[in-house]
């Protein structure tokens, strides 16, 4: 399977510290190293990396190491590969316009025999599961609101969206449009709120850690997502299986 980070966050940030940790499961701490990528939201544009080489030792993955973008909305994913050969293409995270804003969608899983007719202008480049999913998912919020919905409505769409999809298989899956961040849990997510007072952190993937308190301001507050724990020393909380979780401005929000 593969693995995601999420980051959203309620002011500009950068997401080195994690993923320099998040890029040791491409060859180093795990085998994921079927290609990986990378989409920092910034206003209405969206900066997108990916390579079909693994992000352990990717000229474009040591550029993101050392060179800090800040956005308050970002998707990584590094690819072991289930269906879909090894190429650009296939790379994850995938970008599409809906409603005048890009919609980022990462994917760790194995949908079987989900190929549902497309149609408008939705349709996948590469010939992975996840990208065909993702065009369904941004084909079915086009058919269901003619316009950018509320935040709350929106997320009652993409969770009966998800309950659609996930009997197919196993659908972990990490979505943004610049103004939130979803994640949805099949088998393995977690997630992390950072606020006042900030601790050092240690990743689990490599000797490295980092004093958030020397880096922040009391009123930040930061959001991480991914599939395993990246540090060893804070408490991170596990999504129960089909559980669509909802981030805005670094905290998750909770409907009803």
């Amino acid at each position: 399977m593969c693995q995601l980070l999420g980051m959203n966050a309620n002011t500009p940030t950068d997401v080195t510290f994690s993923f320099t940790g998040f890029a040791q499961r491409a060859g180093a701490t795990a085998d994921h190293t079927d290609g990986w990528g990378i989409a920092f939201f910034e206003g209405l544009g969206v900066r997108h990396f990916v390579d079909h080489a693994r992000a352990l030792d990717s000229p474009v993955a040591e550029l993101i190491r050392r060179y800090p973008i800040k956005s308050c909305n970002v998707i990584a994913h590094i690819r072991k590969a289930t269906q879909g050969e090894v190429a650009l293409a296939n790379c994850h995270p995938f970008v599409r316009e809906l409603w005048g804003h890009y919609w980022v969608f990462a994917h760790n899983g194995d949908l079987k025999d989900f190929r549902p007719r497309l149609h408008a202008h939705f349709h996948p480049v590469g010939n992975t599961d996840s990208e065909h999913a993702f065009c369904w998912i941004m084909q079915e919020l086009s058919k269901a609101h003619a316009r950018m919905p509320a935040i709350t409505e929106l997320t009652l769409t993409l969770q009966d969206l998800a309950a659609h999809i996930a009997p197919r298989g196993s659908f972990n899956f990490l979505l943004s449009n610049g103004l939130a961040l979803w994640a949805h849990a099949s088998t393995h997510l977690h997630y992390i709120e950072r606020r006042h007072p900030f601790a050092t952190a240690q990743l689990a993937d490599e000797e490295l850690q980092v004093d958030f308190a020397a880096l922040t301001t009391p009123s930040d507050q930061v959001a991480v997502i991914a599939t395993a724990p990246l540090t060893c020393n804070e408490q991170w909380t596990v999504f129960a299986p089909g559980e669509l979780g909802l981030f805005v401005q670094g905290r998750r929000l909770r409907l009803g």
